[in-house]
């Protein structure tokens, strides 16, 4: 059974585990090795070194909402987004905007209300040991998406950090001001 694709040939898998990072920062794992999930009528799994070779290409790896383009929210090429392969998974790190999407995604993540996240590659390498299961071996990563609804990975995770809601700079002057004489 070979899985439907999209027309440009990329496939997308959806996870859920998002936390929040230190100051607007997004968190967690795009995807998990050795999960199965059930895609359609096949169920597939992800074997660890999947994406080292994409990772180790540099090649510039998106982050989306809901795998949308026009919903940007960091990039490999900028160094908003940070992704590496660990003995778990994908993990990823997001630097979230200061934008209208940022701030809503941010504060949906933060009340725990996103799906998880997902993730669109192109298959280089997959194994097929049963008719209705795949394993991807080696795939070419496009993006990652915070998926806000029904991820097809149940194990990603995303969560948010956030600093203070007072910046450094006027932290600083409250504590300079205290010290000052009445």
């Amino acid at each position: 059974m070979i899985p439907s694709r999209f027309p440009d040939g990329l496939e997308r898998r959806a996870a859920v585990e998002l936390r929040a990072g230190s100051g607007r920062r997004l968190e967690g794992y795009a995807a998990v090795f050795d999960v199965p999930a059930s895609i359609g009528d096949f169920t597939e799994t992800i074997r660890p070194g999947a994406f080292r070779a994409s990772l180790a290409s540099g090649r510039d790896v998106l982050a989306l909402v809901d795998h949308d383009p026009s919903r940007l929210l960091a990039r490999s090429a900028s160094g908003t987004l940070r992704l590496s392969e660990d003995a778990r998974g994908l993990r990823f790190e997001i630097d979230v905007p200061d934008t209208q999407l940022g701030r809503d995604i941010l504060a949906l993540a933060e009340r725990r209300d996103l799906g998880g996240m997902s993730f669109g590659f192109r298959v280089k390498d997959e194994a097929w040991p049963a008719r209705d299961r795949r394993e991807l071996r080696a795939v070419d990563l496009v993006e990652v998406s915070v998926v806000q609804a029904f991820p097809a990975y149940t194990a990603t995770s995303i969560a948010a950090r956030a600093r203070s809601a007072v910046p450094a700079r006027l932290r600083l002057r409250r504590l300079y001001l205290e010290t000052l004489p009445p």
